[in-house]
């Protein structure tokens, strides 16, 4: 019975999407494999169920072979939304050429998904489900126009089913020694495990790129201006009109992007840093896009900046600043030199 189940999946699959490779159980059990961990910890730090998040990744990404998810690791078929200011990717799908988000790495693509279903009031409905009802999370997300497939709540139901994916649901409550065997199939009953300390979540790779871990800590100056006041009873200030906060103690990515509905990507990203760095208490943090140039023509660098330093005070793209000025990653100019903010 479970084959035939498996077969059905497979069919489904292979007419609505965006591969048009035929799959195998093996595809889906080697998904599963590679990608298993990082759903649980999207489900600890989200209550998104991991089959749901499995299943959807399967589905969408034609386990990992769609040319979307080989191209753009997009693996859950998220389009770019007004809001998406990360690189695309125009694929043919229910229109041609349409925009979907791509992404640095696979892990990346997750963590959007999540952030993609916690941020948008029409799944809001979703998170009043138990974490193991993975038929109600199907079929809400269906209803909530996640895919336009009219059976794509029954096709994440059989899969998860027939991929027994609804094992991984209840590691909210498994010490992370233990997923492994749970992975074998075997049910651990142990106390509910502490979330991952996702300030130290090292999952993105740096190979090529320059860290800057020195945080740029700037006192309060007259240049701002005072903005507004979030929910959260933080001054939210701006400078070249462009908001910016001063981190505070416990400032993660991921909770100053839940503080102000962005992405986290968004935050580090716009301040030219990567997920990896720390965040120190009084550094200077844009909520929104640095300018492409600067206000003045020139700035002549003093003793103690640095090329982030600069881009940070003047509100300018590191690597705008860099190209103006004909330098590579790691160039430090002298004080005294003679800095172009603008071309």
């Amino acid at each position: 019975m479970e084959g035939r189940i498996g077969i059905i999946v497979l069919l489904l699959l292979a007419t609505t999407n965006l591969s048009a490779q035929k799959l195998t159980n093996s595809d889906y059990s080697d998904y599963c494999q590679k990608y298993n961990k990082i759903a649980v910890r999207e489900m600890k730090m989200y209550k998104i169920p991991a089959s749901i998040t499995l299943a959807q990744g399967m589905i969408e990404s034609g386990c990992g072979k769609s040319v979307l998810a080989i191209d753009s690791r997009n693996h859950f078929g998220i389009k770019c939304q007004k809001e998406w200011i990360g690189e695309k990717y125009y694929y043919d799908d229910d229109k041609p050429g349409e925009c979907f988000r791509k992404y640095d790495n696979i892990d990346e693509s997750f963590r959007d998904h999540s952030l993609f279903l916690t941020t948008r009031a029409r799944y809001a409905s979703l998170f009043t489900l138990q974490i193991i009802d993975y038929k109600g999370w199907a079929t809400g997300l269906k209803q909530a126009g996640y895919a336009t497939n009219p059976d794509y709540a029954n096709m994440l139901i059989r899969l998860i089913e027939s991929q027994q994916l609804y094992r991984f649901d209840d590691t909210l409550f498994v010490k992370k020694d233990d997923i492994a065997l749970i992975s074998s199939g075997n049910h651990v009953n142990t106390v509910p495990a502490n979330p991952p300390d996702i300030t130290n979540d090292k999952t993105t790779k740096n190979e090529g790129r320059i860290l800057f871990r020195t945080s740029y800590i700037k006192p309060l100056s007259s240049a701002y201006s005072f903005l507004y006041t979030s929910g959260s009873g933080r001054k939210v200030y701006q400078n070249c009109d462009v908001p910016f906060i001063f981190a505070k103690t416990g400032d993660t990515w991921y909770s100053i992007a839940d503080e102000f509905k962005i992405y986290s990507f968004q935050v580090y990203r716009q301040n030219d840093l990567l997920k990896t760095d720390p965040i120190t208490p009084g550094q200077m943090l844009y909520l929104e896009p640095k300018k492409k140039k600067g206000s003045d023509n020139a700035y002549i660098v003093k003793k103690g900046d640095s090329m982030y330093s600069i881009s940070q005070e003047k509100c300018i793209k590191l690597k705008r600043l860099r190209k103006y000025n004909r330098l590579q990653a790691g160039d430090e100019p002298k004080p005294g030199f003679d800095l172009r903010l603008r071309k």
